[in-house]
């Protein structure tokens, strides 16, 4: 299997891994400088730096790198001592770098009026991948969303199974009822995106999360979900509301931990307003 072919798919497939490297090389080792070691996500490996204790311990920091999104660097002295132990009796030094492979953020816009277009807009520009979904085709069309990489029009409950969900997915829930938006929320609480967003104010939001409590789904389960959503910038016309969601989902991309909760004026997600679901 390539290397190089893996990596295009595990990002087309929403998956992270990372790349380990040897970027320089010093004296004898047991590979060689550019070999590459390539880690996914359920810890499985292509490629090798050399084997033995080494590349366990390049293994354990690709993992962290996965973890934490961000890039290590490991150098390594196979001294006398230290290359018997490992089984590896060359006694040169390795640079390793390693690299976190992530892929590109996909933006799921569930319904297609006029906050939709802005927000697949400003998503793309801000490097997410935007598919468009409704239940309309003259409203979920190419001529109205062009920036879109993909669109559905279709019966939503149809097109979940189509969609491929996963810790790299933001789901902004924008349709054009409160049924629809229950219908499209009771679904999105069960996959593995990273960020849930739905439109509406404090009241809308509570009515249909209570909604969905009788039918069995529990209040921790919305803790992923922004609503109302976007940041708190007084935003009033769609251009605004879009650019205060992909700020927010921005924020929930780059921000470590749960840094970004703080941030918005979400009642789900926001320790300092949850008083108001009581």
């Amino acid at each position: 299997m390539d290397l190089y072919e893996e990596v295009v798919r595990l990002r087309r497939a929403g998956q992270k891994c990372a790349l380990a490297t040897i970027v320089q090389v010093n004296g004898s080792i047991p590979s060689y400088q550019s070999a590459k070691l390539l880690v996914r996500e359920d810890g499985s490996m292509l490629g090798t730096i050399g084997g033995g204790c080494v590349e366990a311990e390049v293994w354990q920091a690709a993992r962290e790198v996965i973890e934490t999104e961000k890039p290590r660097y490991l150098d390594f002295s196979l001294g006398q001592d230290a290359a018997y132990d490992n089984g590896l009796i060359c006694g040169g030094q390795l640079h390793v770098y390693i690299e976190p492979v992530i892929p590109q953020p996909q933006a799921l816009i569930f319904g297609a009026g006029h906050i939709s277009k802005s927000l697949a807009r400003v998503a793309s520009l801000a490097g997410f991948a935007v598919t468009v979904i409704d239940d309309r085709e003259q409203f979920a069309n190419r001529e109205r969303f062009p920036d879109a990489e993909e669109i559905y029009a279709g019966e939503y409950e149809e097109i979940f199974g189509k969609l491929r969900v996963s810790a790299s997915s933001y789901i902004i829930i924008v349709t054009r009822g409160h049924r629809d938006d229950m219908r499209v929320l009771k679904w999105a609480v069960t996959t593995q995106a990273r960020y849930i967003a739905m439109i509406g104010s404090k009241r809308k939001v509570i009515s249909v999360v209570r909604e969905l409590e009788k039918e069995g789904i529990s209040r921790a389960a919305f803790e992923r979900l922004s609503a109302p959503m976007g940041l708190e910038i007084g935003a009033v016309t769609p251009e605004e509301i879009a650019v205060s969601v992909v700020a927010e989902m921005i924020a929930a991309r780059r921000l470590p931990g749960g840094d970004w909760r703080q941030l918005s004026k979400s009642i789900f997600t926001n320790p300092a307003l949850r008083a108001v679901l009581k």
